[in-house]
């Protein structure tokens, strides 16, 4: 059993992997569901260690690189084909072009599985990040950047849909998302060692905050989890 949690990273690391094919052929609905599949599996494999106790240097490394396939170029991916469908008005997605636009969008995008990497890099040696992250979490990145697919998808929200075909709006939503990740601010670890108040303020909190979102917005709740997730910890401080 000790090497169960290794396989639940191995299905996150699949997931990421299977998202990039569908986002590389522009089904990014279908690549964003498996993303979200890949944080299901990246809270599981977590959980399923705790439980198990079955913690080791192995299990550590594979969870950042799964990490960085799933949550940083997955999305980037992602990031991408928004972007060169915004610029090029729906034309064919050609990764041989040589244009310099085509070029400037494909280091646009490389911004953030990059910044995602350092993250995790810093995050693994830093050891005052067990029960508050310094800087937003990848699987957060992750999470902002489907959110706008699927709720684009799903909601047919018209402002939504202008969002996405503006290219500088999705080029400052990526700098914002990647600058997130290499910032200090102090954010909510939604680890839980118990379902107590004391200590979890925040965390109920941000469980409050979703479910009034998604009561008063339906699919056009989901780009604003990230948002009420920064509110949330910042909450969180004053307890």
């Amino acid at each position: 059993m000790k090497h169960f949690p290794n396989f639940i990273t191995s299905l996150n690391l699949a997931s990421g992997f299977v998202a990039i094919i569908f986002a590389a052929n522009g089904h990014l609905v279908t690549a964003s569901w498996l993303i979200l599949a890949a944080m299901i599996f990246d809270f599981l494999d977590g959980f399923s260690a705790r439980l198990l106790k079955a913690y080791s240097a192995i299990g550590k490394e594979l969870d950042s690189l799964a990490d960085v396939v799933s949550f940083g170029v997955a999305p980037g991916l992602i990031i991408y084909y928004l972007l060169h469908k915004s610029v090029f008005l729906n034309g064919p997605i050609d990764a041989n072009s040589e244009s310099l636009k085509t070029i400037l969008l494909m280091l646009i995008a490389a911004i953030m599985p990059v910044c995602g990497a350092i993250r995790l890099a810093i995050f693994n040696l830093d050891s005052t990040q067990a029960t508050t992250f310094k800087g937003m979490p990848i699987p957060a990145n992750a999470l902002a950047v489907i959110s706008i697919v699927l709720s684009g998808h799903y909601s047919q929200s018209p402002l939504l849909s202008s969002f996405l075909n503006t290219p500088f709006l999705i080029v400052l939503f990526t700098l914002i998302l990647s600058l997130l990740m290499l910032s200090r601010i102090p954010l909510l670890s939604l680890k839980v060692s118990n379902l107590k108040l004391k200590g979890n303020e925040g965390r109920y909190i941000l469980v409050a905050f979703v479910l009034i979102d998604f009561l008063i917005f339906g699919a056009l709740a989901i780009p604003l989890i990230i948002p009420l997730y920064i509110v949330a910890s910042a909450l969180s401080l004053l307890f």
